[in-house]
């Protein structure tokens, strides 16, 4: 293995083209990696699915401190639900592994520049990733309450597992990916699509496009959660600006 990504380093270096049937068992190579590693933590997470489930279930324990219990109506939704709640898991514990599994199938085929900006990409990408997912955890909670009261004082919350699941895993989901338009933005100045001074020009703009992003990609549609993706949202892209400025020098 060590051996082949040598041959393929080597190859890219002198400029060789890496044949067509060698890219597809390379590829096929890191996808069953990756699929092993998830097979592996799923079920792990299976086995300490309580522990998880309490996890997620933490921000409405929160915001419903009197009553957080989640409520099947099919006997086999226990089954189901265990079943979900290790593959979101798993999926979580595999990230690193595919990230990495990529970084090593792309590399071969970067230029020695490329090579030098594409790790911290990768590590950067990561990251904010991830605070983008504990961002939303830990937003949820006033989320949940929002649309609760929202209701009116004659309703009382009965969730079921499934919807209580997608839309706090949607929620996360949505902050990890918006919180890589900085890394988008780098990349977009670093190869000349637009400079930092024609960002910095239409910042009143990118403000209001800010604004609607957070708004489409927070499920909830609470105002707090809004705000709170959307500030962030705002400074990443000045940061990214003089990111830019520092590396076209």
């Amino acid at each position: 293995m060590a051996e082949t990504e040598t041959n393929n380093e080597e190859l890219a270096s002198q400029g060789a083209v890496m044949p067509w049937m060698d890219h597809l068992k390379e590829l096929r190579k890191r996808v069953i990696v990756v699929a092993i590693v998830f097979f592996v933590f799923t079920i792990v997470c299976f086995i300490v699915y309580p522990q998880i489930l309490d996890f997620l279930k933490a921000p409405y324990c929160r915001a419903s401190p009197k009553n957080c219990n989640l409520y099947i109506r099919s006997p086999l939704d226990g089954l189901s639900l265990r079943i979900r709640v290790a593959g979101y898991g798993a999926l979580f514990c595999t990230l690193p592994v595919i990230l990495f599994e990529a970084w090593q199938f792309v590399v071969p085929g970067l230029k020695e520049r490329e090579r030098k900006y594409a790790l911290p990409f990768v590590l950067a990408a990561t990251a904010l990733f991830l605070a983008g997912m504990v961002l939303a955890y830990f937003t949820f909670e006033h989320a949940l309450k929002f649309l609760v009261t929202i209701g009116g004082s004659g309703v009382d919350p009965l969730f079921d597992p499934t919807s209580y699941l997608k839309l706090i895993m949607t929620m996360m989901l949505g902050f990890g990916v918006t919180f890589e338009f900085p890394v988008i933005l780098v990349a977009l100045q670093l190869v000349n699509v637009v400079t930092p001074a024609k960002l910095l020009a239409y910042w009143r703009a990118a403000v209001i496009a800010v604004v609607t992003i957070a708004a489409v990609f927070t499920p909830s549609g609470d105002p707090f959660s809004m705000l709170v993706l959307a500030l962030p949202l705002i400074a990443f892209y000045f940061i990214a600006i003089g990111i830019g400025k520092l590396l076209k020098k």
